[in-house]
C-alpha cells in the first residue's frame, strides 16, 4: 500500500550532500522556511551493522521535523534492516537513493548504477515499502547516461512498488552536475506517475524556482548546491513564491549566519575544525573581501582566528 506523502508548509525542500547538510545546517535551512530537510547520505550497509560513526550522522533534532533519512545500498536485506531501524530513530521519511555519480558508491552496484537495474529497483522499494509504515521515497536522475534516459520507467517502477515519491535530479550520472539539467524528463515524469514529483537540478533562485514549477507541473522542488553556505534561499525563493519580491542578505546577515551555525556546532558539540574552515569560506563567498580570506584561511590552525577573520571581512568596503 501506498503511504501518502507528507503535506509540506514550503514547495521548496532540501537535498541530502555530503559533509554539508548535519543537524546544524539542517536546523538553519529550516529556520529560513525548507520545507523538508534530510541527512546526507547515509550507507544502508553501516546503518544495518549499527556502526556508531554512521548513526551519529543519523542525529536529528525535534525542531528539524519532518526530515528524511537518505539511504544507499545494492543489498536488499541491508536496506530493509537499515530503513527499520531509522524509522525506530523517529525519521518521516525513508529516501532510497538510486542517482548518486560517485564512482566509490557505483562501484558496489549502488547509487547511480542501480537505474540499470529496474527490477532489482522494484524490489528494494517494494521490500523497504513493506517493512516500514513511514512513506518511502526515491531519488533518481533521468538515466545512467544519454543513451539510456529511462526515467520514467523506472518511475512507473518505484510507483507499482508502491514508493510515496519520486524525487528527479534531470541530469544523467554520468553528467555528475555538469552541462544543463534537463527539466523535461521532469515533466514527463509528472505526466506518468499519480504520486508526487519533486524536481531537481538549477534551482539557484525564486526566479528558477518559480519557472521549474510552472514548466515542469512539479510539485515541489528540492535545493542542493545553491544552498551550500547560504541558508538564507529557503527564504528567498518562499518570499518570491509568495509575492514576487526578490530578497537579498546584507554582508552582516551573511556573516552574521555563519556565527550562528558556529553557535549550533557548540551547542551540538559538533566543533570539526576543518568543516568550521569550509563553512566559513562557504558562507563568505561573493562578499567584498573574500577572495583574500580565501587565501588566508587555508593558514589558519585555530577557529578563534577564523572567528576574528569573519569579523573582519565586516570591515572591508566594496
Amino acid at each position: 500500500m501506498v503511504k501518502k506523502f507528507l503535506k509540506l508548509n514550503s514547495k521548496v525542500i532540501l537535498a541530502p550532500m555530503h559533509d554539508t547538510t548535519n543537524v546544524c545546517f539542517r536546523l538553519m535551512c529550516k529556520k529560513y522556511g525548507a520545507g523538508l530537510v534530510s541527512t546526507e547520505l547515509l550507507s544502508a550497509n553501516a546503518v544495518a551493522r549499527k556502526n556508531k560513526a554512521v548513526l551519529n550522522q543519523a542525529f536529528f533534532s525535534e525542531k528539524e521535523k519532518p526530515i528524511v533519512s537518505q539511504i544507499f545500498s545494492n543489498n536488499t536485506e541491508n536496506m530493509v534492516k537499515s530503513a527499520k531501524i531509522l524509522e525506530d530513530l523517529g525519521f518521516d521519511i525513508i529516501d532510497i537513493n538510486l542517482g548518486c555519480p560517485s564512482e566509490k558508491i557505483m562501484k558496489q552496484g549502488s547509487g547511480g548504477a542501480l537505474l540499470k537495474r529496474k527490477d532489482k529497483v522494484f524490489e528494494i522499494v517494494k521490500k523497504i515499502n513493506e517493512s516500514v509504515k513511514i512513506p518511502v521515497t526515491v531519488k533518481i536522475r533521468s538515466g545512467f547516461d544519454k543513451s539510456s534516459i529511462n526515467a520514467v520507467d523506472i518511475s512507473k517502477a518505484c510507483e507499482e512498488a508502491c514508493a510515496s515519491a519520486i524525487i528527479i535530479h534531470a541530469r544523467t550520472v554520468k553528467q555528475g552536475y555538469s552541462g544543463k539539467a534537463d527539466w523535461n524528463i521532469i515533466k514527463e515524469i509528472k505526466k506518468s506517475v499519480k504520486i508526487p514529483v519533486i524536481g531537481n537540478g538549477d534551482v539557484v533562485d525564486g526566479k528558477s524556482c518559480r519557472k521549474m514549477l510552472d514548466e515542469t507541473c512539479c510539485d515541489y522542488v528540492m535545493v542542493g548546491r545553491a544552498a551550500i553556505g547560504n541558508p538564507f534561499i529557503f527564504k528567498e525563493i518562499n518570499e518570491y513564491l509568495k509575492s514576487g519580491k526578490i530578497v537579498k542578505q546584507t554582508k552582516k546577515e551573511k556573516i552574521s549566519d555563519f556565527f550562528e551555525y558556529l553557535d549550533l556546532c557548540e551547542e551540538y558539540d559538533m566543533i570539526n575544525f576543518k568543516d568550521i574552515k569550509q563553512k566559513a569560506v562557504e558562507f563568505t563567498k561573493g562578499l567584498s573581501g573574500s577572495s583574500n580570506f580565501r587565501r588566508k584561511i587555508q593558514r589558519v590552525k585555530d577557529i578563534d582566528k577564523i572567528r576574528d577573520m569573519v569579523k573582519g571581512l565586516l570591515e572591508v568596503r566594496g
